[in-house]
């Protein structure tokens, strides 16, 4: 029987690369900060005081010494190397808890199969095999990623108050019925629900050109610079989660505006204005604003206003139901194929 206790550590070698032999106080120090930066830098990152522990290592010494050679040569101020830092620990943690989970299932069918002799010897064999080629895969999306996003920074204008503010169709995706499915469900169940419908939701809006900006279990938030778009959007994210009998009915609302882009998220009254449409929209169907149906021009969709209802903090609106017009044939294009 292997130690447990020598399992546990060679995993924590395998993923980080070195035994911890230094307390947050040395390695901080080592790197070339003082007591109070390195703390922040800690708490930025996420990671909890250890206190005199050896929790750290040569490659923490690196990280600090790179943070701190940003500073010295004035490449970005130290407010920006701090909200850089925050933001590269809080993404990098949600990616860490949803890797753990994914594998989660395979670790136990190894396990029960008897192809592996405990959870934690699974564990360790796939750190082994996949550790190194999924940081390179962690790289290239990163860079694919901000090269999409220096992109549409430039695609904004000159204008410096433009570049955090811009007019954008902003999507509310809401699954109908959740909270009494959820009650149901076992916790398996309840996680296989609420993966496939955000998988089949962000793959329809990736394959329209728009950008999903959060999950929220029952729901998904998402944007596109193109209103029309963002309806077709909308009306394939029914076609493809309200048309199924394993996932609950699904209510789709769109606000066009001006949004405000911070901590990868968005914010402004378009955004509040989709979800309150959303929640009044009917199940499976599409409620779009004034502003978007303004965006639309003729041809492809069919537009109903409907009688006018009060929404909290937009005083009474009337919503715009729409649908695909009978007949209209959509341009072919290449778009990757969606799950059936």
């Amino acid at each position: 029987m292997t130690n447990r206790s020598e399992l546990r550590e060679e995993l924590a070698r395998l993923l980080l690369g070195e035994e911890p032999t230094l307390t947050g106080l040395e390695a901080t120090e080592r790197g070339g900060l003082g007591v109070e930066q390195g703390e922040r830098l800690w708490r930025a990152l996420g990671f909890p005081n250890a206190g005199e522990a050896a929790a750290y290592g040569e490659r923490d010494v690196e990280a600090i010494e790179v943070v701190v050679s940003m500073m010295r040569d004035d490449l970005v101020d130290e407010a920006t190397v701090f909200r850089l830092t925050r933001a590269l620990g809080q993404t990098m943690a949600k990616l860490a808890d949803w890797q753990v989970a994914t594998i989660v299932d395979q670790v136990e069918n190894d396990v029960a199969a008897g192809r592996a002799e405990s959870r934690l010897v699974e564990s360790v064999e796939i750190a082994q095999r996949i550790a190194p080629r999924f940081e390179a895969l962690l790289l290239y999306a990163w860079r694919r990623h901000l090269a999409a996003a220096a992109a549409r920074l430039e695609a904004l204008g000159a204008v410096d108050a433009e570049l955090l503010s811009t007019t954008m169709t902003v999507g509310f995706a809401d699954l109908s019925r959740f909270t009494a499915m959820s009650n149901a469900l076992d916790q398996a169940a309840l996680g296989a629900l609420v993966e496939d419908f955000e998988n089949r939701a962000t793959d329809v809006i990736a394959s329209h050109g728009g950008r999903v900006i959060k999950a929220l279990g029952d729901a998904v938030l998402f944007v596109n610079t193109d209103p029309a778009a963002a309806v077709r959007t909308a009306l394939e994210v029914v076609q493809h989660i309200g048309s199924r009998e394993n996932l609950p009915d699904v209510r789709v609302a769109l606000a066009t505006g001006s949004v405000v882009s911070r901590l990868g998220d968005v914010f402004g009254p378009p955004v509040n204005l989709a979800a309150r449409l959303s929640h009044v929209a009917r199940s499976n169907r599409v409620l779009i604003d004034d502003v978007t149906a303004a965006g639309l021009g003729d041809g492809e969709f069919e537009m109903r206003a409907l009688p006018a209802r009060p929404l909290r903090g937009f005083g009474n609106v009337s919503p715009i139901t729409v649908s695909r017009r009978r007949g209209f044939r959509p341009r072919v294009s290449a778009r990757p194929s969606l799950p059936t």
